[in-house]
């Protein structure tokens, strides 16, 4: 059956065009629309660590550009450093990219690996996904609302060691249309602390007072299929929320119905979870 393509899709002009139409929409909406950001950076940390989250920043393997993975690092140390100590004040809604800023040489951005029309290449800024990545884990082990959330496939590359981390990977964004926004509608202030050292991504949601649920991301049925010419990354991701005081279960909730394009050595798939 002929699919019909999308007019970004068409040609590198094309998308180019939707690109920008898509920031200058996006500019107009952030300053009509009801949204409160949040700004205030505090270097004194709040007392309680509701999540904290670690990641290594230098990926290594078959297929992986070294040059594209030191980039990487250094955009992510860059974008971080515009967070770090972020506080969010109840009413108040965190925007990657309202924090973030537009992605140039001058604040010394570099190229790194993005995904672009289901590719992955080269580009400026490039990396800055596996920080909203990160910053989405630390969100879904709260009580803050997530209001904007993009996904790109979260097969990128083989689970190092074999084991499988769900949402390891997979938040998208781009600038400026393409975002990451949680608000926080609770009755206190949280704190979002980021920061490098050592080739590792370091991060904290940090708040005043000590939190009654406890959060659990689980992941269902998963396993890779072939569709065409192409395999996928299959799966059910959920959060599971307790109370702390009794362990009960109070929501058991689906976040991504996971359907994601392999990007990766298809050899490299563990044929046990070929289905």
């Amino acid at each position: 059956m002929f699919k019909k393509k999308n007019f970004c899709d068409m040609n590198p002009f094309f998308y180019m065009i939707s690109s920008e139409k898509g920031i200058l929409l996006r500019h107009i909406r952030n300053l009509t629309g009801d949204d409160k950001f949040a700004k205030t950076i505090q270097k004194e940390k709040l007392p309680v660590i509701v999540k904290s989250h670690s990641s290594h920043l230098i990926k290594k393997g078959k297929g992986i550009d070294p040059v594209l993975q030191q980039n990487k690092a250094v955009n992510i140390a860059i974008a971080g450093s515009t967070m770090n100590g972020m506080v969010i004040h109840p009413g108040e809604t965190f925007s990657f990219w309202q924090t973030v800023g537009k992605i140039t040489a001058k604040k010394g951005y570099m190229d790194g690996r993005v995904i672009s029309q289901n590719k992955i290449k080269a580009g400026k800024g490039g990396g800055l996904c596996n920080l909203a990545n990160t910053i989405n884990l630390l969100i879904l082990h709260s009580p803050l609302t997530i209001t904007e959330f993009h996904t790109h496939s979260d097969a990128l590359a083989p689970d190092p060691g074999g084991v499988r981390v769900p949402l390891s990977a997979g938040t998208s964004v781009s600038y400026n249309y393409i975002d990451y926004r949680f608000k926080n509608n609770t009755d206190q202030n949280f704190q979002l602390c980021i920061w490098c050292e050592e080739e590792e991504l370091k991060a904290e949601l940090r708040s005043e007072k000590e939190i009654p649920y406890h959060y659990e991301i689980v992941e269902e049925d998963h396993h890779f299929h072939k569709e065409g010419d192409k395999y996928y990354r299959i799966s059910k991701i959920y959060r599971i929320t307790t109370e702390k005081t009794t362990g009960k279960t109070i929501d058991k909730k689906m976040i991504w119905d996971n359907h994601s394009m392999v990007m990766f050595d298809e050899d490299l798939i563990p044929q046990n979870l070929i289905r």
